[in-house]
């Protein structure tokens, strides 16, 4: 049975990311792009009451209309929890369990400051309990490069931080769906990344 699953981005580069990724799976796909409610957190500095709200009614529309639905941008994840309803996704959810569940030290890595707090407290929530030690950072400047249109510069820059946590005694974590490509041009370590834990989990 092929089941419909609407994305909600925040960038182009996004569907176009998760478009290439889900192509050979057995669902029928539909993409929103909202740049504007990221762009409004970025400048906030955080998700605020209004971003959270609607985003939460852009992803209950949604859900009339198909059997998942799934927000690729971390800094709205929170939006999704909100709704308490399992058919509607954060697409990190995935990738923090399966860093947790490799049961060792996690390196989650951010590009964007406004994907700080909702990614710390995901990670803090699903390694509760677990004795697994999670460390969020942001990786300074790789933002800049993506908002220039960048996008190898900003991979560099990801893959440059990632290789300098990496070790045999950590996971990698690349919290933003952007970041994936840059798992590609790790040389130390391949990190998990939430493009590839969400369609699993799928």
């Amino acid at each position: 049975m092929t089941r419909t699953i609407a994305f909600l981005h925040t960038a182009q580069s996004n569907a176009d990311l998760f478009e290439s990724a889900a192509r050979d799976l057995p669902l029928v796909r539909s993409h929103l792009v909202r740049d504007d409610l990221l762009a409004r957190a970025v400048d906030a500095g955080f998700l605020t009451l209004e971003i959270r709200e609607e985003t939460r009614a852009l992803l209950s529309g949604q859900a009339e209309d198909a059997d998942i639905v799934l927000v690729t941008c971390s800094t709205l994840g929170p939006a999704a929890d909100d709704l308490g309803d399992p058919c509607i996704k954060r697409v990190d959810r995935a990738l923090a369990e399966a860093a947790v569940a490799a049961g060792k030290p996690v390196k989650a890595l951010c590009t964007v400051p406004s994907t700080l707090g909702p990614t710390s407290d995901l990670f803090e929530d699903v390694s509760a309990g677990t004795g697994v030690a999670v460390d969020v950072k942001l990786i300074d400047g790789a933002w800049a490069h993506f908002e220039r249109g960048d996008t190898q510069a900003y991979f560099e820059a990801i893959a440059e931080a990632a290789d300098r946590l990496a070790s045999g005694n950590v996971t990698i974590a690349l919290a933003q769906a952007s970041m994936a490509p840059a798992a590609s041009l790790c040389r130390k370590a391949t990190p998990l990344t939430s493009v590839n834990t969400a369609l699993a989990q799928l």
